[in-house]
């Protein structure tokens, strides 16, 4: 559903002559940089969220519904390729550069609106993770969309964020398919 909602975000501003740097989407000063930038972004927040954040909220340390991945080659591929499509663009897209725009459109950039508009995308991201998820899944993805929509914030500019959240559910499936969420998520605690 995110990739659909991307693609009819994009097609939404072809349509209405809507500049693509208006969703995040302009060129990025340096693409090494967001590229690199992304990649340590991404590695960090997974082993944050996994090691410290979520052992303290009380988090099951094993993602029973990706469980299935535990040394199944053969489901990596299909899993990489969901996760670089939907949730590396599609969800940044839309949740990041659409709904900002959108806010920023309808409240304004002061630095009230900017908060609320961090906060909403953030609970709305986390949101779109209920169905099939469990509630652990969805406060880390509230939990991310800060992260997220705070760095949106300040760089608008969705190319770092793509590569930080395809990487970290790369990281996310790497431990799961590595048997080491317990390990992990018990690093600290």
């Amino acid at each position: 559903m995110p990739l659909l909602l991307a693609i009819a975000v994009l097609a939404w501003a072809r349509a209405t002559h809507k500049p693509w740097s208006d969703l995040g989407l302009g060129r990025p000063r340096s693409w090494l940089r967001a590229i690199v930038c992304g990649i340590v972004l991404g590695i960090g927040l997974k082993l944050v969220m996994k090691a410290i954040v979520m052992p303290l909220l009380g988090a099951d340390p094993i993602n029973r519904e990706y469980h299935h991945l535990v040394g199944n080659t053969a489901a990596l591929p299909a899993m990489a390729l969901s996760i670089v499509l939907v949730a590396g663009f599609g969800e940044e897209v839309f949740f990041r550069g659409f709904v900002f725009e959108r806010c920023a459109r309808w409240f304004g950039r002061g630095p009230v609106a900017t908060i609320a508009t961090i906060v909403g995308s953030a609970v709305l991201f986390g949101l779109a993770h209920v169905s099939g998820h469990g509630a652990d899944v969805v406060i880390q993805a509230t939990i991310v969309g800060l992260v997220y929509g705070a760095i949106y914030a300040r760089t608008r500019s969705l190319w770092m964020l793509m590569v930080g959240h395809a990487t970290f559910d790369l990281v996310a499936v790497a431990i799961i398919y590595l048997g080491l969420e317990e390990r992990v998520a018990h690093l600290l605690f």
